[in-house]
């Protein structure tokens, strides 16, 4: 066979996202584009900020000789710069350009940085729902990944990962605004997750925090993030573009790691060596010179607030438990039976609504919604929903 047994196993396990989105290209074949509610995939509905098109426009009409060409791996050093000074003001802490290393994206980020940290069996500590793919990154790198169960409302429970942290613990992989729930870890908690890490520094383990920050930016009635850099000395974050731009097929982002971490030198060798045994090489030219001018720029989070609400109430209405996002643009809701999956096939045939099952972010029993769709598709599926509630949820 020429597909590897490991990836056939890794194959069989995920996938759901991609395979929902597939049966919805289908269904939109046979029923008409109007006629089916796909949310299943993470794929921003809105268009990048105008004065971002203009920039691309001014780079492609303007450009400047040798553009296109390699540079060094970890990105230009005027863009880095830009980010530096973004991140210097937002997080209050001397960060410069050789903090800061440009990637394809968080997955391009997330895979070079765990290839370059990880030795052959070195455990990761993930939260639990999470995007499945973090198992996938983990394991390609040598490392294992160690899941720990969130509390009830997906909060940390900082209990557990104690817990799980043994001598093989090398980082904890946090993701937050979270995909798939929408919830943002809340400041107390990571409070006391550092405090379990620094005693675990006064053993002599040194664990790293390693923060997937591609929803930072998509944050609801004001609320603003802990500045995880400010509560924990050795983080490091990956980000990407894809969502506060609405460039995800762009492939552009960066890792931004923290001035308290002595060997951050060193990691930005390693980083250059795996981007390129990785095929990474460097993040893409054209964007690279793009986006450091929009650090503090995003799609218009009302639109994304607005489309929360009227999902969320609907959801609340037809009688569905769910805990309320507070940033990104998942809903992680229980399913009203016991198999998940059962119940995303009845509301795909009886409904033609497209959701995920939870297994695919390692939670049984629930199901994620990804409202990152036009207004009017949210609207069109209240019904449905609303009917599906009434036939399989046991009042009282």
């Amino acid at each position: 066979m020429i597909v590897s047994n490991k990836v056939k196993k890794q194959m069989e396990e995920t996938g759901w996202i991609r395979r929902m989105f597939e049966e919805g290209i289908t269904m939109k074949k046979l029923y008409g584009e109007d006629n089916v509610y796909d949310f299943s995939l993470g794929n921003p509905d809105v268009e990048p900020p105008e004065q971002l098109t203009e920039a691309l426009i001014e780079t492609l009409t303007h450009p400047v000789p040798g553009m296109h060409r390699y540079m060094q791996n970890n990105g230009y050093e005027g863009v880095r710069g830009e980010i530096a000074d973004y991140l210097k003001g937002y997080y209050g802490l001397p960060f410069t350009s050789q903090h800061v290393y440009m990637t394809a994206g968080c997955a391009g980020g997330l895979n070079i940085l765990l290839k370059s940290m990880l030795n052959k069996g070195d455990e990761v500590v993930v939260p639990n729902p999470y995007f499945m793919e973090f198992k996938y990154y983990i394991e390609s790198h040598g490392g294992r990944i160690r899941l720990v169960d969130t509390k009830e409302d997906f909060q940390l429970d900082v209990g557990k990962i104690a817990s799980a942290i043994n001598k093989k613990t090398k980082a904890i992989l946090l993701n937050s605004p979270n995909n798939p729930t929408g919830i943002i870890y809340r400041e107390e908690t990571l409070k006391e997750l550092a405090n379990l890490l620094n005693r675990q520094r006064k053993e002599g383990k040194n664990i790293y925090i390693i923060s997937d920050d591609a929803y930072k930016k998509l944050v609801y009635n004001n609320l603003v993030p802990p500045n995880i850099f400010r509560i924990y000395d050795l983080v490091i974050s990956v980000t990407s573009h894809s969502k506060d731009l609405a460039l995800p097929g762009e492939r552009i982002g960066y890792i931004a790691i923290s001035p308290a971490i002595k060997e951050a030198e060193s990691l930005v060798s390693a980083l250059m060596f795996s981007s390129r045994a990785l095929g990474f090489v460097n993040a893409p030219a054209l964007f690279q010179r793009i986006v450091g001018k929009f650090q503090n720029n995003s799609v218009n989070i009302l639109d994304y607030q607005k489309k929360r609400d009227v999902i969320y109430n609907t959801l609340i209405e037809a009688g569905f438990e769910c805990v309320k996002p507070m940033g990104a643009f998942y809903l992680f809701p229980k399913s009203p039976i016991d198999d998940e999956i059962e119940f995303v096939k009845l509301l795909q045939k009886e409904e033609r609504i497209l959701v995920v099952p939870g297994r695919g972010f390692g939670k049984k029993g629930y199901f994620r919604v990804a409202y990152c769709v036009p207004l009017e598709k949210i609207r069109g599926a209240v019904d449905g929903f609303k009917r599906i509630g009434k036939r399989y949820i046991k009042k009282g």
